[in-house]
This record gives structure tokens, sequence and C-alpha cells, in this order.
């Protein structure tokens, strides 16, 4: 197996981070990517901290329940905090990164020990954010009437009742990032003497720029600040032809056209006999041939597969998705993949599963992309339904193609802006011109509630004091009055 299918295989944080760490290199930087594979060191001026991806999609693998629920992330990062203890001790490691003369660090915003050990080697560093900018609270304006908030499953046409929830949803958002955040607590105290702790909410204001992995294509439009940067679309490259092969399958089809089916590294070991079953089912009844990313060694022996499907371990997605021929993309609605599908104009069914899935085909939905089913809910008559849904009806077709012009037609692409933003923080030493100095305000400072109390005071102390003279002019006029009469 070559080894672009070597990382085909593995996760999208690891493909994300392998592709940011090749276009870096391919710019001229000299680039040590810090796994928990290994490590390799060259002359290095951008180091890049790719931790414990491989722990989190066995993680999310070993747990029945794998949709997004606060209190089994919250388990993860508790995890995810230990072995950074133990990665922190590790002094061999430590020391050697130490020593190097990194200008700057690289880290995957999803594991916070990236964010420590960039603060133990006192370096600047940039954030690559793998998924929709709602994810994190990185300090930007969130304006509740139209920016919906993680996990509320809004769009930004919201009304009354939407606004309810969403501000509402607002603070449940704040509880579970503070919960997230105290499971590095006890990783902190340990390694970091009383009086210079970090914070985890300050350390991830404190990035130079967050490069964040999606665009306003998909995105619901929302205020961004100048150290935040779209750069959705890094895993799209140069189109290759597809192997014999697969052009020989697509050839048999005619006009039909195929589907492609690829539902991720993760979510292909979560495909139990039945699924498999349905899907197969559901693949037979359509006149286009179907290319499945699927392993063979997990096919149920009892259910044969269709003729017009084509299963493989391994499949060129971007190549594929670039074909004149492909009609549909199914997909598990995985950033990386959705970002791919929307560079080539292609419509999709979604079948999300955990994580910001949910979210991702949400937008999908609401931008007329495609359709959603879910997983629970797979069978083989309803799939059917949506795959010809989203064939036959055009107007799925046209808003991908609408997406697609939008993102190829900006000024730069998604890897200029990124190495050209790198290239600016290396020149300049740092992003402070980038950053608000609400980054530095206090939050009572940064909500006026210093002003409003101070307006408040006055207004009532204006008040009261106007009682007091009404009062005096009152008893002064009663009193007049008397000697009037007197």
């Amino acid at each position: 197996m070559s080894k672009e299918k070597n990382f085909r295989n593995s996760g999208s944080h690891v493909l994300l981070m392998h592709r940011v760490s090749q276009i870096l290199q391919d710019h001229g930087h000299n680039v040590t990517l810090l796994s928990n594979r290994g490590r390799s060191l060259a002359s290095v001026y951008v180091s890049f901290f790719l931790l414990q991806l491989d722990f989190f999609e066995d993680w999310f693998y070993t747990h029945t329940h794998v949709k997004y629920e606060s209190e089994n992330f919250v388990n993860l990062m508790e995890i995810l905090g230990t072995r950074c203890s133990y990665l922190l001790r590790r002094c061999d490691i430590m020391d050697s990164l130490k020593n190097e003369n990194f200008n700057l660090i690289v880290v995957d915003a999803f594991d916070f020990c990236s964010f420590l050990i960039a603060e133990k080697l006192e370096k600047l560093f940039v954030s690559i954010l793998p998924t929709s900018v709602s994810r994190l609270d990185i300090g930007l304006p969130s304006p509740l009437s139209y920016v919906p908030v993680f996990q509320s499953f809004l769009t930004d046409h919201m009304d009354f009742w939407g606004r309810v929830k969403n501000f509402l949803m607002s603070f449940v958002f704040s509880v579970e990032q503070w919960q997230i955040h105290s499971t590095f607590d006890n990783t902190i105290k340990e390694h970091f003497q009383e009086g210079s702790r970090p914070v985890l909410s300050h350390l991830l204001k404190k990035a130079e720029l967050w490069f964040v992995n999606s665009e306003f294509a998909f995105e619901f439009a929302r205020p961004l600040l100048p150290n935040t940067v779209n750069v959705g679309g890094l895993m799209v490259k140069p189109i290759k032809p597809v192997p014999q092969e697969l052009e020989n399958f697509i050839a048999k089809f005619g006009d039909s056209g195929f589907v492609l089916v690829a539902l991720g590294s993760i979510v292909s070991r979560y495909q139990s006999p039945e699924i498999i079953k349905e899907m197969n089912a559901a693949f037979a009844r359509l006149p286009q041939g179907v290319i499945w990313k699927c392993k063979p060694s997990h096919w149920p022996k009892d259910v044969k597969l269709a003729a017009n499907v084509k299963i493989m371990d391994w499949l060129p997605q971007n190549d594929l998705l670039a074909h004149p021929r492909i009609r549909l993309f199914v997909t598990q609605g995985g950033m990386n993949s959705v970002m791919e599908a929307i560079h080539h104009g292609v419509p999709m069914v979604g079948i999300p599963v955990f994580a910001d899935q949910h979210e991702n085909v949400l937008r999908v939905e609401t931008k007329k992309f495609g359709v959603s089913i879910q997983l629970e809910q797979m069978k083989a008559e309803t799939l059917a339904l949506k795959m010809k849904q989203v064939m036959e009806d055009k107007r799925y077709k046209s808003a991908a193609e609408a997406a697609s012009i939008i993102r190829r037609s900006q000024p730069l692409t998604p890897a200029q802006r990124l190495v050209g933003w790198i290239d600016h923080i290396l020149q300049t030493g740092g992003a402070a011109h980038l950053k608000p100095h609400a980054f530095q305000q206090p939050w009572y400072e940064q909500y006026l509630l210093d002003v409003l109390l101070f307006l408040l005071v006055v207004t009532l102390g204006t008040a009261w004091l106007c009682g007091k003279l009404l009062g005096l002019v009152a008893r002064w006029l009663c009193g007049a009055r008397k000697l009037k009469k007197a």
C-alpha cells in the first residue's frame, strides 16, 4: 500500500495535519511532526503537534454511544489529560523539543495538550481547528440572534422560539466548555508552578492565528476576528486520473454515472452486518454504479454483493469526486469530505454519526447541497429514496455547483492563505496587531457591566436627588400657602 493510501486510511485529524505539514514543506519550511506514533527531527522552523489522534479514533470505536454526548466527550478529555501528564513527564522528549530552534508551533485544537506543550516551550503558536468555528469558544463575537450555538441544531434564520433556544443553549455551551477545560486542571497543577499556571480558556485566545477548516460557501455568515482565517478545502489536491480498474467499472454504467460511498475511517468500522445489508440492498435499486469504501474483511458472508456495487479497502476520494460521471456522494459528514464535495460541486446524502457530523449535515441540508438519514434509521427503501431524490432533483446539483463556484473563485487558495499568514506571523514576530484588546479585558468590561452599573447608579442617584428636591419644593410651597392663609 502506498504512503498516500496509508494516510488515507488514517483519521481525519491525521490527514488534515499531515496535509498542512506537506503544504508548508512544499513552500520551503522545515517541519517536525510530533505524534503518538513517533517523531522525526530536522533543521526545524515549524513544529507540529499531532497528539492522541489514533487514540481518539480507538476510543470512539470502543464506545457504543458514538453520537456526540457531553458526558462521553468529557470522559474522553479526562483520558487525554492523563495521557498529556505522561507526555510532559517524558524529559527526553521535552528536553529535545526545548533544544530545537522552533520559530513557530502549529497545534491541532482538538487536543489541549498541544497548547500546554507550546506554553511549556514558550514559543509562538497557531492553531488548526479541524471543524466548524462554533465548536470552541475562541473569543469570536457571537450574536445569538443569528449565530447558532454548537449542538443547538439551529440555522442563522431563527424565529422567536429559535432565539430563545439559542440563548438558553449558550449557557449550556459555556458550562460544557468549563467542564472540558477542567479535565486538564490536574495536568496543569502538576506541570506548571503556582503563580504561572495557564488557564486553558486564555491559552485558546493566546494563539497567534486560528486556521478554521471550513468556509462560507458552507458555513452560515458570521463575524470573525482578523486572526481567524478560513482554510476549508486544504485536502483538495490536483486531480489525477482514477485507476483503470475503476474507470472500467464506471464505464459499464454509461451516462447513468456512479455513486461514491465513503463514511470515513471511524464510521466504516461501525458498519454492522445489518447496516451493510440494508445499504447493499439500497444500492441494488439504483441504475448507477456504486463505489463503496468498505473493507472486504468486514463483509458479511451471508450477504451477496449487489451487481452494481464495487467495494474497496481504499479509494482515491478526491479524484473520484472530480470525475465527470459522479452523480452523488454518500458521506458521514466529516468536514474534510464535505469540503472536497463542495469543491467539486457534488451533491450529498449525509449519514452523520458523532461529534460535529450532525451539525455539518444540518448545514448541507440548509444550503440545499443534499439530504440526511440517521444511521439507526437505515433501511434499504429509505436510503434508496433519499439517494434518488438528490440525483433526480436538479436543485441539489445546482446548489452544490454554486457553492463550488464560490469556493473556487476566491482570490487565494486555502493553501496560499495558510502559508501566507504563517509567513506573515514569522516576519512580524506575532499577531498582536490582529487581536482585539478584548482578550486582555476582564469579562465585566467586555460586556460593559461596569458602565451599566455606573449608569444605573447615576440614574438612581439622580432620581433620588430629584425626588428629594421635589419633596423640598413641595414642602416649601405648602409652607408658603399656610403663611398666606394666616
